[in-house]
């Protein structure tokens, strides 16, 4: 890697994942590039699904963008993500939107296996931030929209979290442990359940914050079931 490009893994990486970059620093070396591309892009879908001052259509038309040229899509145009980079009032999130195609275009630096595997997890976390984005477009604190059955919510912590434990698991696998005995069925789905896991506390930690955007990610059936809606919480 350059020098420059190198930047974007260690100063910036750290500049916008806060205290994750603790853990990201004391990887393995045969993973912690790929998982620290991985973590860096999926921050930068991340920035553009949460510019709220940005209308929903616009930062739908950005992720798309962006996962066509992570899918190194020939059509795709370069990126330049500089009016969405304006609106942001973190100095390390608009260079992180001024350097998405610095981070896209370090994809091509790892063997073909880690690029699909890249990409593949990259490609599940846009389409759940894009669903999210259809989904709660009109969402308001006045008009709360919810997920409504239990594999609504399933599904969307597949596409936000449970892909990533997935991802984590096979690329450990790979370059870890590919000699070593295990049932990779049974592993992928271990690392599928820790990730949803996760996102399922992160979703009781938000439940606030989700709620004065209109987002309400518990499934209404199970609200309603017990005599609540949404505007209850």
């Amino acid at each position: 890697m350059v020098d420059s490009s190198a930047g974007l893994l260690t100063e910036l990486l750290k500049q916008v994942s806060r205290s994750f970059y603790k853990t990201l620093r004391v990887l393995p070396g045969a993973v912690r590039p790929q998982i620290s591309l991985a973590y860096l892009l999926a921050r930068t879908t991340d920035t553009i699904a949460d510019t709220q001052i940005v209308p929903p259509a616009e930062r739908l038309q950005a992720l798309r963008a962006l996962r066509e040229r992570i899918l190194a899509n020939p059509s795709a145009a370069s990126l330049d993500f500089s009016a969405l980079a304006q609106h942001q009032n973190s100095p390390a999130e608009w260079s992180l939107l001024q350097r998405a195609e610095e981070s896209v275009a370090l994809i091509e630096q790892f063997p073909a296996e880690d690029r699909q595997r890249i990409r593949d997890v990259l490609a599940i976390i846009a389409s759940g931030q894009e669903l999210d984005l259809s989904r709660f477009a009109d969402a308001t604190l006045e008009r709360i929209a919810a997920l409504n059955t239990d594999e609504e919510l399933d599904d969307y912590t597949y596409r936000v979290a449970g892909c990533v434990g997935e991802f984590w698991t096979k690329m450990c696998r790979a370059h870890l442990i590919r000699d070593a005995l295990l049932d990779e069925d049974w592993l992928t789905a271990k690392g599928v359940r820790f990730g949803k896991g996760l996102q399922l506390v992160n979703i009781l930690r938000d439940l606030p914050r989700d709620l004065r955007h209109g987002r309400c990610y518990l499934p209404g059936d199970r609200l309603w079931a017990i005599g609540l809606a949404p505007s209850d919480l």
